[in-house]
């Protein structure tokens, strides 16, 4: 998993270019996205507690905030979780298992390579049973 702030953390190749008129941040640089969607989500809502065997997922965060859990599938420790808010982005690698905690409403974009659009939207998701989603006071 990999977690940073989109216009905090510019790392080449990735650049920032700010001038009077505003600011324009890359997010990707000759990287394969087979696939864009806006997802909104309610306060409250519990989203993902599934993994991908050859899909890797972006998010970034545009309004809002969420919790992020993850965990390694067949991982003996304990999910890990982070808090996002705009600007914030993750990368989900093949093989990690994730859900999110909706702690306010909130809006994200989600980057696909692989198989996850369309009517392709199911096709390299696995579902577990239960939920990695744990309690929040435990992870403080």
């Amino acid at each position: 998993m990999e977690n940073k702030n989109i216009w905090k953390n510019v790392e080449a190749p990735l650049e920032l270019h700010s001038d009077d008129r505003g600011d324009i941040v890359d997010i990707f640089y000759k990287d394969n996205i087979h696939h864009v969607a806006v997802i909104k989500s309610n306060a409250g809502a519990i989203r993902g507690n599934h993994y991908h065997e050859k899909t890797t997922q972006y998010m970034l965060i545009t309004q809002g905030s969420l919790e992020y859990w993850h965990s390694p599938l067949n991982s003996h420790s304990e999910p890990e979780c982070i808090v996002m808010k705009k600007g914030d982005f993750v990368a989900t690698p093949p093989n990690e298992v994730h859900a999110l905690n909706i702690i306010e409403d909130n809006e994200f974009i989600v980057f696909t390579t692989g198989e996850r659009g369309g009517m392709d939207y199911e096709a390299d998701t696995i579902r577990i049973d239960g939920s990695i989603i744990g309690d929040r006071s435990e992870t403080n």
